[in-house]
């Protein structure tokens, strides 16, 4: 593999750990980004943002999302998830140019069998 695989999520989500646990259990190496301590970096967003739409990105079922009731606002989705990086779906999973949001066993094996 050329590049390492990142997940960001956060320590909590169901999702998150069964991706970890996907990639432990087939010895890849990746590295996690806790989305409560760290965030993203503007690049890495903009990756990620390039690839897949914000409406795929966007949790609209978390708890910031409803409180403010951001389906009601114009929203800069960039600035917003820099801000509150939790905003998002979770896990995001990165390998170079390929990304997936949520958990997606069938596409990460085909990840590992390319």
């Amino acid at each position: 593999m050329a590049s390492q695989i990142q997940i960001f999520g956060v320590k909590k989500s169901f999702d998150t750990q069964k991706a970890e646990r996907f990639f432990k259990e087939r010895r890849v190496s990746f590295h996690f980004v806790d989305l409560k301590e760290k965030g993203f970096s503007p690049g890495e967003l903009r990756s990620i943002s390039e690839i897949l739409p914000w409406d795929m990105l966007i949790d609209t079922k978390s708890s910031l999302y409803q409180q403010r009731q951001m389906q009601y606002l114009v929203v800069d989705w960039f600035e917003e998830v820099l801000a509150h990086p939790t905003l998002v779906r979770m896990p995001i999973v990165r390998w170079g140019k390929r990304v997936t949001v949520g958990y997606t066993p069938e596409i990460w094996k085909e990840w590992l069998t390319e």
